[in-house]
């Protein structure tokens, strides 16, 4: 590609950041649409936050992805956010509107369409999810607001698992448990749809979750870990004759909300896709 005086810029912050993804595909679905931009990482320290975003104005700098440490944080200094950033207290895209940053958060429509595309339906259905950080936040928000009528949250901190649940209760009807045995055995088997929001699976070598023979047959298991594109717990659900899903797709199509965000364009997402299927399973 070539760099002219008039191309703009795109990118992502975050600490440590050479590991994204984004500059990849972000980089091809430019190329694809005939966009004259570039999308380069920004490795940006928590103190030095605030001295980036206002970079981001002076440069022109037309939008950036924002990745760990900074969505909670960078909240404070964004001068508008859509209603999930503000629901969320999170944002991972900001669109530079002559030097106003707009502040959205794609994590949570990006898992949604994930299951869109599986054609897992949500409404009327009961979820157990296992995780209380930031992805358990998106990711609880997202099944809240496809319809979920029930969700059961596991974690291994309750007072973290509390603290989100009172947050999601907004929505709809939420309990949370301690990650114990007993209770787990007790809830499962009313799930209709399972997912881990933790990063347990992505050595094959972690302890499982709780006992995988326990999973339900027929039902649908998610795991928002892609490397390995198979965990413990989806082989496990496979064997139980359950639909999988590993995290793909979210990875996938928020990167495909933010392009479209930043562009008004629709996403070239089937390149992406591709894209990211090279790079992370060769």
């Amino acid at each position: 590609m070539e760099i002219r005086g008039s191309t703009t810029v795109y990118g992502i912050i975050g600490y440590p950041v050479k590991h994204s993804l984004s500059p990849l595909m972000q980089t091809a679905a430019f190329q694809e649409a005939g966009i004259d931009a570039v999308y380069v990482p920004f490795e940006v320290k928590p103190e030095h936050l605030k001295t980036a975003l206002d970079g981001i104005r002076a440069l022109n700098v037309m939008g950036v992805n924002v990745t760990i440490p900074h969505k909670e944080r960078v909240v404070e200094f964004i001068d508008f956010l859509d209603e999930d950033a503000e629901f969320l207290g999170a944002v991972n895209t900001i669109k530079n509107v002559e030097g106003k940053l707009h502040g959205y958060n794609t994590d949570a429509v990006g898992f949604y369409r994930s299951l869109v595309e599986e054609g897992i339906a949500l409404k009327g259905k009961t979820a157990v999810m296992f995780g209380a950080g930031g992805a358990a936040k998106a990711v609880g928000y997202a099944l809240l607001k496809g319809g979920v009528k029930f969700l059961h949250i596991f974690n291994r901190n309750f007072s973290r698992a509390k603290e989100l649940g009172d947050l999601l209760s907004r929505l709809g009807n939420v309990l949370v448990y301690p990650l114990k045995e007993s209770a787990v055995e007790t809830v499962l088997p009313t799930a209709d749809v399972i997912v881990n929001t933790t990063s347990v699976g992505m050595k094959s070598s972690d302890p499982h979750l709780f006992d995988y023979s326990k999973i339900p047959e027929g039902k649908t298991v998610v795991d928002i870990i892609y490397t390995p594109p198979e965990t413990e717990l989806l082989k496990a659900a496979k064997k139980k004759g359950c639909k999988v899903v590993n995290g793909l797709g979210m990875l996938l199509y928020q990167g495909v909300a933010a392009f479209e965000i930043w562009t008004g364009r629709k996403a070239p997402a089937e390149l992406m896709k591709k894209v990211l299927l090279e790079e992370l399973y060769g």
